[in-house]
């Protein structure tokens, strides 16, 4: 399989009134495919954002943004230079996926697929400092399972400031506990049941959580990328921050390998990157913006919004990245 081309997204009517989108284009100087993206721990004019996603040859990349007189992103500046690797635990396969997050500590989480890795990344380094493997935890548990994305739940949120994985093969969702290990850097103590996000299968490909505040959300609500129904769909949520199955929305249609995604921290729009379809950057407009401390050593929190990726199925992907 090769990747469809350009993406042709279409916001759901019930939503379109109040938002809004625009391409962004490719990144310069980003390889593609494309991987999960944050902005750069207190620089909200800076970019990271994978590529040679799911390879061990992935890398993090930073790029400077371009803003307009609304502080909208509207592109790039310049060429897009390295900033950390992250590659999984196997030369044979496995690197950065749509979860990408800072966390306790200033410490950059990232998921890789498909060897089903738990990545952290110590700030200032430019390598991989841990590896966790995340089928140790029943996360992915199948021979052919592995991780699609993460989230840490943002400040004022139920469930504030607990780390969320999704397991991309499974379409499971897990509310995951960690604990220093005394290097800079976390261990997993503790891993929820399972819920799992759509009946008849989907390929969760990342997470936004909105405010109830936004206009159209009545209540507190997270975005969720499925990659394999080329859709975002909203979600309200439970008392610990997990998504209710059952109040499925259709948010936004007419995407192809909609994959890692993170909040403006300036404007409350949302960015997210495509693996495969046609690696762009796709960006949201009509959020407000909602203050959220840096994350601490002592609060699992994230600077900006909270966003997960996931995507689509493991097969798929693989030829995806073969072909390109």
């Amino acid at each position: 399989m090769t990747p469809e081309g350009p993406i042709v997204p279409l916001i759901d009517p019930v939503f379109a009134g109040s938002y809004s989108y625009s391409d962004l284009g490719l990144v310069p100087g980003v390889p593609t495919l494309l991987g999960g993206l944050t902005f750069k721990s207190g620089d909200p004019n800076t970019l990271l954002i994978g590529g040679d996603a799911n390879d061990f040859d992935a890398k993090i990349y930073q790029i400077g943004v371009l803003r307009n007189a609304q502080n909208h992103i509207t592109g790039f500046s310049g060429s897009a230079t390295f900033f950390a690797d992250a590659h999984g635990i196997s030369a044979e396969d496995g690197g950065v996926d749509g979860g990408l997050a800072y966390g306790p500590g200033g410490v950059l989480f990232f998921t890789s697929y498909p060897d089903n890795r738990l990545g952290q990344i110590i700030q200032g380094n430019t390598t991989v400092t841990k590896l966790i493997d995340l089928t140790d935890f029943n996360i992915g548990p199948g021979a052919d399972d592995s991780v699609g994305t993460l989230a840490f739940v943002p400040p004022g949120f139920a469930g504030a400031g607990s780390l969320k994985i999704a397991n991309y093969d499974g379409s499971a969702w897990y509310s995951v506990d960690i604990s220093p290990d005394g290097n800079g850097t976390y261990d997993i103590i503790s891993v929820s049941s399972p819920i799992t996000l759509a009946a008849g299968g989907s390929g969760p490909a990342g997470i936004i959580y909105v405010d109830s505040g936004n206009p159209v959300f009545t209540t507190d609500t997270v975005l969720i990328f499925d990659y394999t129904r080329d859709a975002i769909y909203a979600y309200g949520i439970d008392n610990n921050g997990d998504p209710l199955p059952a109040s499925e929305q259709l948010f936004m249609s007419g995407l192809d390998g909609a994959l890692g995604a993170i909040v403006d921290p300036l404007t409350g729009d949302f960015l997210f990157s495509t693996f495969g379809g046609g690696d762009h950057v796709i960006a949201v407009q009509g959020f407000t913006v909602i203050a959220i401390p840096e994350p601490s050593a002592g609060i699992l929190a994230i600077s900006g919004l909270a966003v997960v990726a996931f995507w689509r199925r493991r097969n798929d992907r693989r030829t995806l990245s073969r072909t390109h």
